[in-house]
């Protein structure tokens, strides 16, 4: 994937505000970096996002970034391959943050469309890692047929458990989401069920949301 994001350092009210002083024993700091951080796309693959057709764009207000997926699509059922029951994305994001500061993901917006039969069900599953670190934020959104109708969920990280970047070093940044389709009781030889990341209109923009803070001072 091509391209180099801008996103700014200004924090949305709603997630400084819910930041505290549990982490570096600092407290986050909610005003404006004094640069702006750049992300560069080091890679964006799996089989829910083949070559083309996912893109990355920063938002307007630079506090997030969007990831708008085309091909996004788990199924079981008639015209179904075996494969088909799990899809994946893995981003892979290199950032530059400003010196002295450590971010994190604070929220995420998923949305898209599902089709379920009775007696199928389906899940959607993101995880958040940085390179190099063992620790992992992960939230799985779970949807069972009956359905038909938009989905929409909100990974909402905890303060305790949030991943933030090392201070002072480069690291990538993971996202690794996943759709999955289990055909349970329904009838797969006369009927289809499905989970799409996409909407009425073709695709969708899931957006990642930034928390900041503060690093502690360097020992001299």
């Amino acid at each position: 994937m091509p391209g180099v994001l801008y996103a700014g350092g200004v924090v949305a009210a709603l997630f400084a505000s819910t930041l505290t002083s549990q982490a570096y024993a600092q407290p986050p700091f909610d005003t404006v970096p004094p640069d702006k951080i750049v992300i560069t796309v080091a890679t964006v693959n799996g089989s829910g996002c083949p070559a083309g057709t996912a893109a990355i764009a920063v938002s307007p207000d630079n506090t997030a970034f969007t990831v708008t997926y085309s091909d996004y699509l788990a199924q079981v059922g008639k015209g179904s391959k075996p494969t088909d029951f799990r899809k994946n994305c893995q981003l892979s994001l290199v950032t530059h943050v400003p010196q002295g500061f450590s971010y994190a993901i604070a929220s995420v917006d998923y949305r898209g469309f599902a089709h379920l039969e009775k007696g199928a069900s389906a899940s959607q599953k993101a995880s958040y890692y940085f390179q190099g670190q063992s620790q992992t934020s992960s939230n799985t959104h779970n949807y069972t047929g009956a359905y038909d109708d938009n989905w929409q969920a909100t990974d909402v990280s905890d303060i305790a458990t949030v991943v933030w970047s090392p201070c002072g070093e480069l690291r990538n940044f993971n996202i690794n989401t996943e759709l999955r389709v289990n055909a349970g009781t329904s009838n797969t030889q006369e009927t289809t069920s499905f989970i799409a990341m996409d909407s009425t209109d073709g695709d969708v923009s899931t957006t990642y949301h930034f928390a900041w803070k503060e690093c502690p001072p360097t020992k001299k």
